[in-house]
């Protein structure tokens, strides 16, 4: 694990969007193309800024694939992941190779199928993620499922994600929140040649407290990263502040 801590969360952003971004270069380099991973929520917003930044990532040879939709949720609506990395990423770049968002309107049978079938095609080079404040990845929940081998699979979300999501402002109440997603498994996200993790703001600390210093457990999701040999993780003076030794 590569950990960098950074004394704002603007800079864990730009620090985290720079390493990502040579990573997209160098698969570009090396085989003419690059497929990718981008999560969504308050956690990006600085890491997404920083590779729309990067000049020189030819996005003419980028897939990107994201992690994890609300089911029933329309497009229309302000926490709709579909309409963030949209808005807040496609939009700036209609040069892009491709991009495989998640719809949780449709038969979820049926669209875990489709983009199952899509990423075992596009193996991923780089992937942005980051840890909820229950520890999870993607939407997987504690105790999350370490074994599936399907891509995308729906999930329930438990309360204290469902607080979170409330907590951000991205829903009017906790009961608007819905209650099941479809989210990147762990086994596909741990299949990406290497991750970028960003996780800013205290109300993480003790969510990587549990993941960096426990042992990796299904009731700590994100503890499981640790594993990987290529994992990068950028946290702010908030998020490690409750690590030994800080």
């Amino acid at each position: 694990m590569n950990l960098s801590i950074c004394q704002k969360p603007a800079e864990l952003g730009e620090l985290a969007g720079k390493e990502g971004a040579a990573l997209i270069k160098a698969a570009i380099q090396k085989k003419g193309f690059a497929n990718i991973i981008l999560a969504t929520g308050t956690s990006q917003f600085e890491t997404l800024e920083q590779l729309l930044a990067e000049i020189d990532i030819d996005w003419s040879k980028v897939t990107v694939f994201h992690l994890d939709e609300y089911l029933g949720l329309p497009i229309t609506h302000p926490a709709s992941f579909r309409k963030y990395l949209l808005e807040r990423f496609f939009i700036h770049l209609p040069q892009i190779k491709a991009y495989f968002l998640i719809n949780g309107e449709v038969n979820p049978a049926v669209e875990c199928a489709r983009l199952g079938e899509l990423i075992r095609n596009n193996p991923i080079d780089v992937a942005f993620v980051g840890i909820g404040e229950n520890g999870h990845l993607a939407f997987n929940d504690p105790p999350a499922d370490f074994e599936t081998d399907h891509p995308y699979i729906v999930v329930d979300l438990d309360q204290a994600c469902r607080m979170q999501q409330f907590g951000e402002g991205w829903f009017p109440s906790l009961e608007a929140v819905p209650q099941q997603a479809i989210s990147m498994s762990i086994r596909q996200i741990m299949k990406s040649k290497a991750i970028i993790c960003s996780v800013p703001d205290t109300r993480k600390a003790l969510a990587i407290k549990n993941c960096i210093e426990g042992s990796i457990s299904r009731d700590h999701p994100a503890s499981i990263l640790k594993s990987h040999s290529n994992y990068h993780l950028f946290l702010d003076e908030g998020s490690s502040s409750l690590l030994s030794g800080h």
